[in-house]
């Protein structure tokens, strides 16, 4: 299995190169496959712990080796990558769109899988940063032309100062510890007492910027509103989960004490996020830039329930978190649909799409209803073992779960609004003759459908999933 550890980074790295090369888009469609197979192959003979490892020595000087691991938390991580690498290299391809984009597309794929695979914290920060020029490219070559340099550079700003910000708290964490084994550290309690509060404050603002947690998420709403269509389903279902996987994972997992005495502030800043993203989203009137400013709020539930830093907050944390990294990307290809269609975002020129694409219109109903937590859809568990999680930690924490359900309130406030003024109402002039969904792009949004009733019908298996992790 250690091959098909090593065969999840590397085919996408060669279909990008030869996508690029040969300008051949389907090239990058069966790269993408290929990697999603690899991975999906790896809980075969799995056990608590570690299920597979890669360990070869690369530059110990620096304490560099090439060591990739997989279990119960990077795995589904690693696969949900894999998935939307995949449905956008097809998006990209069923489009025509240029062979480039898919070679950028798929070299963030490759980074980030390694990102979540990754066993060594030098490979870890090698993999996290590889994945940055890529997705800055997409933004600034590819995205609206109006827009795209401003967020370009917006973006360039604020993950390059938490990249700093990371590198010097792993940095420290090693010279700590003495090794960058990340399992091994875990394993041994985390860094020193007397570190560990700086390893943490330093790993956490470095995440925080990717997560995003407010008030470090202005360049999120930028970044999504310029991107592409899959441009802003990378974003929202990889870039963000780096953010919250090295919290969870890294930050947590090196520095435990650090947290315990951090979680107070993670816990008060994610609850802020929550209503303050709520509340933009309530006055804001374009598609996009909606759906980008919710993620700030749903990342808030993330950080918030591992910050209660019991076994029911961080399994909440990784469950919101996975269910995000598919609903959301679904509401941007959704949103993608119209834009192409109607050749606008702005809420106040559209309307009536039930009438004129009832598929459509069904379905951007069916993921709004899941990003505001329905019952029976994936959204819905994360946020409600979120509030369970703050109110079993008692005392204070009972006024952030209320500030968290009331969130919850006005995220169903702001979806429903949404809808109402897309979808309702007479037929909109821009959505006069609109083409139907084509078995593509049906074919396209159908595992992420699939996979949010999955998950919302039976969450069971994927929490029992986390529980075997090594945390």
């Amino acid at each position: 299995m250690g091959l098909m550890l090593i065969a999840a980074v590397a085919l996408p790295l060669v279909g990008a190169a030869l996508s690029w090369w040969l300008r051949r888009n389907w090239i990058g469609v069966a790269s993408a496959a290929g990697s999603f197979a690899a991975l999906a192959v790896l809980p075969l003979g799995r056990g608590d712990g570690w299920w597979h490892a890669v360990d070869l020595a690369w530059a110990p000087s620096i304490h560099l080796d090439f060591s990739l691991s997989v279990d119960g938390v990077s795995w589904p991580l690693a696969l949900l990558t894999a998935l939307l690498g995949l449905l956008c290299c097809v998006h990209n391809a069923h489009k025509g769109a240029s062979s480039t984009l898919t070679a950028l597309l798929l070299a963030v794929q490759a980074a980030s899988i390694a990102v979540f695979l990754s066993d060594n914290l030098i490979l870890f920060f090698i993999a996290f940063e590889a994945v940055l020029l890529p997705m800055w490219a997409i933004v600034y070559r590819y995205g609206d032309e109006a827009t795209r340099r401003h967020a370009a550079a917006k973006f360039a700003l604020f993950t390059v100062t938490g990249s700093l910000l990371m590198a010097t708290g792993l940095f420290v964490a090693v010279a700590d510890t003495g090794t960058a084994d990340l399992g091994e550290i875990i394993a041994t309690g985390g860094v020193s007492a007397d570190a560990s509060l700086l390893v943490f404050t330093l790993l956490a603002a470095g995440f925080a910027v990717k997560a995003p947690l407010w008030p470090l998420h202005s360049w999120l709403p930028d970044a999504h509103t310029a991107a592409p269509t899959v441009g802003s389903v990378l974003l929202a279902g990889v870039l963000l989960k780096l953010g919250t996987y090295g919290l969870i994972r890294v930050a947590g997992g090196l520095a435990p004490h650090g947290a315990a005495d951090a979680a107070p502030v993670l816990a008060i800043l994610a609850a802020i996020g929550i209503i303050v993203a709520s509340l933009v989203c309530l006055r804001l009137g374009e598609l996009k830039r909606l759906i980008a400013y919710s993620s700030v709020g749903h990342m808030g539930f993330v950080v918030l329930a591992f910050a209660t830093g019991t076994e029911a907050g961080v399994r909440a944390a990784l469950f919101a978190n996975l269910a995000h990294g598919l609903v959301t990307p679904l509401l941007f290809f959704l949103a993608g649909a119209v834009k192409d269609r109607a050749h606008t975002g702005r809420l106040v020129d559209l309307g009536g799409l039930r009438l004129a694409a009832p598929a459509l219109a069904g379905l951007l109903g069916f993921a709004a209803f899941a990003s505001l937590g329905l019952p029976g859809l994936a959204g819905f568990w994360g946020e409600a073992f979120t509030v369970y999680a703050a109110v079993e930690r008692g005392g204070a924490w009972i006024a952030l779960a209320a500030i968290a359900a009331f969130g919850a309130f006005l995220t169903a406030a702001y979806l429903l609004r949404m809808l109402r003024r897309v979808s309702h109402g007479p037929v909109a002039p821009a959505f006069e003759g609109l083409g139907a969904v084509s078995a593509i792009e049906f074919a396209t949004w159908s595992p992420l459908v699939a996979a949010v009733l999955l998950l919302g019908l039976a969450p069971g298996p994927l929490l029992d999933l986390f529980a075997t992790g090594v945390l």
